[in-house]
């Protein structure tokens, strides 16, 4: 065996981006509505993003995470005024599966306890701790025994969540907006209960933010739609524009217990740069509230093409521009069509369920022509 193994590769070469769209090798423009996997939040290639990692690059690539660095000292600050409610202590990694392992270590840490709840259809990473959190059997049977003390509960049953949680659990994990789970949107009263459970039994609630957060639902972090602040926020994927970075926001209590954790490339500044730059670009132009109104508008189109059109699908959900359509057949199918006969990239979430997570900028005009691309490959 030789050369790449892990990715199955599509056949399709990319060789730019700009905005809300992709270029392949041969100049063919494609509609970037996954955005590889919301991580490129404010579009391909944005300029101020470019230039603050261009600046960045030629002053200082790295130096480790003991020695302060402006861009980085400066994530940290930005990150602590933007985080939600008290979770102002900030962790730097380099990935979402990194953000959550260190939450499970912090609450641990923090409670004493062993104890996890997480949800069915939840996903929390591929690295051995955050991978005994993730439901999807496929995902985990390989590499099992995984890490302990882990217990599932169905998603959205308050009654099941405060039943569960108890003194000896040390937190809850939650997706506001379950992802590759399929789009399943928490309504305001289960994140409620699952923060007063976790109150009363002095346990951690973690939220899960490293898809739905940087604005993607309508609001900066999806938990600020429902009024439920968290002790522990993670997020990545579209924190950076795509360089890899991740954030683990503790509140103080976690914060001072946090156990001994570390990482060689914790807050590389070349990351932090983009990081910083991508937060500007989201907070200046108000991306949140644009992707709450296009996500608004692209459901609505969606749901008046499939009653008009009599199409084969089963249901559209989502939250601003994180958005499921589920179809009555096979999504991987739909993909390929749409990638190929519509130069439109989409993504799947399970079997039956087409993804949409285009970059935060897109306008009406691209959410008509996601509509339109949608509508074709389904008839």
């Amino acid at each position: 065996m030789s050369g790449g193994f892990v990715f199955s590769e599509k056949p399709i070469e990319i060789g730019r981006g700009e905005g809300v769209h992709l270029y392949g090798s041969d100049g063919t423009e494609y509609l970037d509505l996954g955005a590889s996997y919301a991580v490129a939040a404010v579009g391909h290639c944005h300029p101020k993003v470019v230039e603050a990692v261009q600046e960045q690059a030629a002053e200082l690539l790295y130096v480790q995470g003991s020695y302060p660095v402006a861009a980085r000292t400066e994530l940290y600050e930005k990150l602590a005024a933007l985080g939600p409610g008290d979770a102002d202590n900030v962790w730097l990694c380099n990935s979402g599966t990194e953000a959550n392992e260190a939450a499970m270590k912090f609450a641990r840490a923090a409670t004493g306890r062993e104890k996890i709840i997480a949800t069915k259809r939840g996903f929390h990473g591929r690295t051995m701790g955050a991978l005994a959190m993730t439901w999807k059997g496929k995902y985990k049977a390989p590499y099992e025994p995984l890490a302990g003390g882990v217990e599932f509960v169905s998603y959205g049953d308050a009654a099941e969540l405060r039943e569960a949680v108890d003194d000896e659990t040390a937190a809850v994990f939650l997706e506001p907006v379950q992802g590759e789970g399929g789009i399943h949107a928490a309504d305001a009263g289960y994140l409620q209960a699952a923060r007063e459970a976790t109150e009363e039994a002095g346990a951690a609630l973690v939220f899960d933010e490293i898809q739905t957060g940087v604005g993607r639902t309508g609001h900066l972090w999806a938990c600020e739609g429902a009024g439920v602040e968290p002790d522990v926020l993670t997020t990545a994927k579209g924190i950076a524009s795509g360089l890899p970075l991740g954030a683990t926001l503790c509140a103080d209590w976690i914060a001072e217990e946090h156990g001994d954790h570390g990482s060689t490339f914790s807050g590389g500044p070349v990351a932090c740069a983009a990081a910083n730059a991508t937060l500007d670009v989201v907070v200046e132009e108000d991306l949140p509230t644009h992707a709450g109104d296009v996500g608004s508008y692209l459901v609505e189109s969606l749901e008046t093409a499939v009653e008009e059109g009599d199409l084969p699908v089963r249901e559209v959900r989502g939250e601003g521009l994180m958005v499921g359509v589920e179809v009555k057949r096979g999504a991987n199918r739909l993909l390929r069509d749409l990638a190929l006969e519509q130069q439109v990239l989409a993504l799947p979430a399970g079997r039956s369920v087409v993804r949409l997570l285009p970059p935060l900028v897109l306008d009406q005009a691209g959410a008509d022509r996601a509509v339109d691309a949608l509508v074709e490959v389904l008839s």
